[in-house]
């Protein structure tokens, strides 16, 4: 085989392979494309669309820079769980703290938050404390179960933090809206 022969053949397998590389990744981005597509049929014909206030940023505010968050996130599942991860900060140091929640009649949903039936949170049904560092910041994942309540309600929520010795209110947030997945 003579070097001309065998650079026509280098020439023609580099073809062939750009070729097949070219159409592998044609035939990925169909595919892609397919499944973006179901995947937005899907979501479009789900019985819980995901613009109602499903999830939640909750700030809470204190005397003295105090300051706290939740982060209140319901996912898309049979036992609707709300999942709490609650972060508080310039509290007193290695003390202890609540979170608790109160809502307005379901439905009602008026942006004005009237309940003082305060619930403490917890892992599920079972209260669970906060408790802070020598500096005086804390966190806790917490979670609750909605399963009570039919997908689509909706209602008005305001949480606050206690001292879990004396009871005061040392943290509270505005009101908030959240229907229930």
């Amino acid at each position: 085989m003579n070097s001309t022969t065998t650079f026509s053949s280098f020439r023609s397998l580099l073809v062939v392979s750009l070729l097949t590389i070219v159409s592998c990744q044609k035939q990925v981005s169909q595919n892609q494309q397919t499944t973006e597509s179901e995947f937005a049929t899907s979501v479009s014909k789900s019985p819980t669309p995901a613009n109602p206030p499903f999830n939640l940023e909750v700030i809470l505010r204190g005397n003295g820079g105090r300051f706290g968050h939740v982060k209140f996130r319901q996912d898309n599942d049979v036992d609707r769980i709300v999942n709490l991860g609650v972060w508080v900060r310039d509290l007193a140091p290695n003390h202890e703290y609540k979170l608790q929640r109160a809502v307005d009649a379901a439905n009602v949903v008026d942006g004005n938050c009237t309940s003082t039936a305060w619930l403490t949170l917890g892992l599920g049904s079972t209260a669970q404390s906060i408790f802070t560092d020598e500096n005086g910041i804390g966190n806790q994942d917490l979670w609750r179960s909605l399963s009570a309540f039919p997908s689509g309600s909706s209602f008005d929520i305001h949480f606050q933090v206690i001292d879990a010795v004396s009871s005061a209110v040392v943290l509270i947030s505005d009101c908030y809206k959240f229907t229930i997945r």
